[in-house]
């Protein structure tokens, strides 16, 4: 099974039995009670299935993790300090993987089944209720990382993973135990502090969740630490010493597109929605819809120092999306205070949206601070 999960394009293949990570159900209630999921409600609805192989499909006996190196090319870092451009996480540079995923699972899991005669099986890829991360360090592949990602002896940070939930009864690799030692370097980096401790993470401080989860307005405190990223963060993961010994993806479908490696902010700003949709065809980015990328891409305007990038945020301040306006306040603010102020006036007098007025009342206040 292994062999031919390589041949189908996999770097990693290993089994962990049903019953394994017993300790998930109280580790994930203690999160959610915590709040720590913030808008993320399908966590807590889907918390009971979600505890363990067996509560999602009572007739798992074994579950195949498999795992597809996605390493970058260049350091992901630095396109942060490109800031008329958009700093975009490495996962969302290409196609998405989840196309890529899936397809290789069904693959493996109908080769399973015509080996063995039978028997049942279901693929899952980030989609259903499956602790993946842990299912994934019961079965050898890594460790959850004190960022609580996976991290790899082989490929670092950077694996998508894919599980097969089997009523098989598989032969259990051994799991791997945790190798971060006194090392904080995912910790200390985040730029909006999100970890609670280590192994901890707080989901509504962080940047990935913030630009991508968060449906609304992304809250003041955080903006100015968002600097340029407009979708995910990669700062904890691409710390991590075990990078060291990471390679580049081996698999054309995972390599980055040219075109979203920190594309200019200016040309980003003035995607209407057909656009959007044409020029993010495949990636993740798209299921975020143009309101919530355009939202991120005016916060990064906002972070720019460019003044040229103000005629862009002031155009916007008339979009049709509520959470664009508002963005666009915030960007406008930053690089001309004093057309802000010219304009507030209009615009709190025509303006419907509530949140949008509040930040027309924020920085106006703000201009005088």
């Amino acid at each position: 099974m292994r062999a031919h999960a390589l041949s189908l394009g996999f770097d990693a293949c290993r089994v962990a039995p049903a019953e394994a990570a017993p300790e998930l159900a109280g580790r994930l209630r203690e999160w959610l009670a915590l709040g720590a999921h913030g808008d993320m409600g399908w966590m807590a609805e889907t918390a009971d299935r979600r505890a363990s192989p067996r509560a999602l499909w009572p007739n798992v006996n074994s579950v195949v993790m498999l795992g597809l190196n996605y390493g970058p090319a260049d350091g992901p870092l630095a396109a942060l300090e490109k800031r008329q451009s958009g700093a975009i996480s490495v996962y969302a540079r290409h196609r998405d993987y989840h196309d890529i995923v899936k397809g290789r699972l069904k693959q493996l899991a109908a080769f399973m089944l015509k080996r063995a005669g039978g028997g049942e099986v279901k693929v899952f890829v980030d989609t259903a209720p499956v602790m993946e991360k842990p299912l994934a360090q019961a079965a050898g592949l890594g460790w959850q990382g004190k960022h609580s990602n996976l991290v790899s002896r082989d490929f670092g940070s950077w694996l998508f993973l894919g599980a097969i939930f089997t009523d098989l009864r598989l032969t259990p690799d051994p799991p791997e135990r945790d190798h971060c030692g006194s090392c904080r370097n995912c910790l200390d980096i985040c730029p909006t502090q999100a970890f609670i401790g280590p192994y901890r993470l707080d989901a509504r401080r962080c940047v990935s969740y913030l630009t991508i989860e968060n449906k609304g307005p992304i809250p003041r405190e955080f903006r100015m630490a968002i600097g340029n990223r407009i979708y995910g963060c990669d700062d904890c993961l691409a710390v991590c010493p075990w990078n060291k010994f990471a390679v580049a993806t081996r698999e054309a479908k995972l390599a980055a597109r040219p075109d979203l490696d920190a594309p200019p902010l200016g040309e980003l700003a003035r995607l209407d929605d057909a656009r959007f949709r044409a020029f993010f065809s495949g990636s993740p980015v798209k299921r975020i819809g143009r309101a919530r990328f355009l939202r991120n891409v005016l916060i990064a305007i906002g972070n720019s120092g460019d003044c040229a990038l103000a005629a862009e945020a002031e155009r916007l301040l008339d979009d049709p999306e509520p959470l664009i306006r508002g963005a666009a306040v915030w960007a406008l603010a930053r690089l001309a205070p004093a057309r802000v102020a010219a304009l507030q006036p209009r615009h709190m007098s025509t303006e419907p949206d509530e949140t949008v007025r509040l930040e027309w009342a924020k920085e106006t206040q703000w201009g005088k601070n």
